[in-house]
């Protein structure tokens, strides 16, 4: 196929309105670099990184030459009846856990994502894109869609506004003005909210296949076709994850770590959970369903509540665990890339991860309803096992919560050489598995990340348990992250 590429100014010239011509393709990756206007390097990033690491080789140092106290520590948790319990239950957790990372690791080793489909196989598709307060970047979302490597004759592709406040709507009818008939758009009357503006999508929608994208994220030519391969040659196939990396891990700290984050939470975990046809989160930002699956749970999923509330986030999950329960296999595919916009502050980043832990909370509840059942034909040991592991990490949440707290308050130095030591071993992980796959300088991320996770956001899971109720994005209102 051949490709011309967009020069730099054609392109910043297109997202003022002044493109013109549909006869060239330009690479979606090319546009995302002009899409973020690489920002100055920030200053900070070496410091932080170098920082993170000597903050933890000091606790290693700290933890050789306090060897007696914690043998002392020990000892008194042995003696007492509270603290023997915590340490059986907390070693019991750490086999289930240490095994339970093996099998990943060698299920990860086992997957291999399906290989894409002649033309001729791939199945009608209709991607949506429910759009709100995104200005510019949806223009250049649906211009990359619009630039994939699939049938045209078989794409089918659908932009919402859903009530935006800002120039959305201006920049959807800019991208139509473009692609014509190869897009529709349409306006919510008022913001109703994602979810209705993707069933408003799934009900215009006449594809056999539904692919949702986020209006932050870009695509690559080849995502789509990679992403719908698996429902041609597995009939069992309900829905597709998509493989999520960071867009704008150029600008600011929080993106740099969190790209790191995300590849090991797509490229390791959810691969694993694909060799067991249970991927437990089809991701907003990129996702496909087979249309009958949908539909034989879309008056559910769109009247869903939580304790007498409509259920307005956590779409994407709602709509994984619906899937799941009818039988069908939810896999990943490795080779289907999206980059998406993450928050570049402190603030965006706690609001968006509070969000994710009630959705969590939430679809826990309910697949702790038919796990246990025979909700499929095959072997339903691997999604027990995965819900297991899941629902642990909620039970145990606040017995470790006071068992920390109790640790700081009695022995300060102890807790804080202790658990940077900690982090450095079980962080040096996703720090190999990240250099491995992309890039070694930036694996390091994973160090800070871990700290900051650890010391800065370890009240969201306690606090989204204790506030699963509560409705609200909680981001969608931000103009700055």
């Amino acid at each position: 196929m051949k490709t011309a590429t967009l020069t730099l100014k054609q392109f910043y010239n297109s997202l003022n309105g002044k493109f013109a011509t549909l006869n060239g393709e330009f690479s979606p990756l090319d546009s995302v670099k002009v899409l973020i206007k690489d920002k100055v390097k920030n200053p900070w990033s070496l410091a932080i990184m170098v920082g993170s690491f000597v903050l933890m080789i000091t606790a290693a140092i700290v933890v050789y030459f306090l060897q007696e106290d914690f043998y002392q520590l020990r000892l008194d948790r042995l003696n007492s009846s509270v603290g023997s319990v915590f340490l059986y239950v907390g070693f019991a957790l750490l086999l289930f856990k240490g095994g339970f990372f093996l099998y990943n690791l060698y299920l990860y080793f086992r997957y291999k994502p399906v290989a894409s489909v002649a033309d001729a196989a791939l199945p009608t598709v209709t991607v949506i894109v429910p759009a709100y307060n995104e200005g510019k970047q949806v223009w250049a979302t649906l211009m990359s869609l619009a630039k994939s490597d699939y049938p045209m004759d078989k794409l089918q592709l659908l932009a919402v506004d859903d009530g935006s406040k800002d120039d959305t709507w201006y920049w959807m009818k800019e991208a139509k003005k473009i692609l014509g008939d190869r897009v529709t758009i349409f306006q919510q009357p008022k913001n109703m909210g994602k979810r209705h503006a993707l069933y408003r999508g799934f009900n215009l929608g006449t594809g056999e296949v539904f692919v949702t994208v986020d209006s932050d994220s870009i695509v690559n030519a080849d995502t789509l076709r990679n992403l719908v391969s698996p429902f041609v040659v597995n009939e069992k196939c309900g829905a597709v994850a998509g493989n999520i990396q960071v867009l704008n891990n150029q600008n600011a700290v929080l993106p740099k770590m969190l790209n790191v984050s995300f590849v090991l939470s797509f490229e390791f975990r959810r691969s694993a959970e694909s060799q067991l046809n249970t991927v437990l989160c089809t991701p907003g930002a990129l996702a496909a369903y087979r249309s009958e699956a949908v539909f034989a749970c879309l008056p559910e999923w769109i009247n869903q509540t939580f304790m007498g509330q409509p259920s307005d986030i956590g779409e994407d999950r709602a709509m994984t665990n619906m899937i799941l329960k009818q039988g069908y296999h939810v896999l990943f595919q490795r080779n289907a890339y999206a980059y998406t916009n993450v928050p570049e502050k402190y603030k965006g980043l706690y609001k968006m991860f509070i969000r994710w832990g009630r959705s969590n909370v939430r679809e826990n509840i309910v697949m702790a309803k038919y796990v246990f059942a025979n909700f499929r034909k095959e072997s339903k040991i691997g999604p027990r096992l995965l819900f297991i592991s899941q629902a642990l990490k909620i039970i145990m949440t606040y017995p470790f919560l006071l068992f920390m707290l109790y640790f700081i308050i009695s022995h300060p130095i102890l807790f804080l050489s202790s658990t940077l030591l900690s982090i450095l071993v079980v962080s040096t992980f996703p720090v190999l598995f990240y250099a491995k796959r992309y890039s070694v300088s930036k694996a390091f991320w994973a160090y800070s990340y871990s700290i900051l996770f650890t010391f800065g956001l370890f009240w969201i899971t306690p606090y989204a348990i204790a506030t699963a109720n509560r409705r609200g994005w909680l981001t969608r209102e931000l103009t700055a992250n």
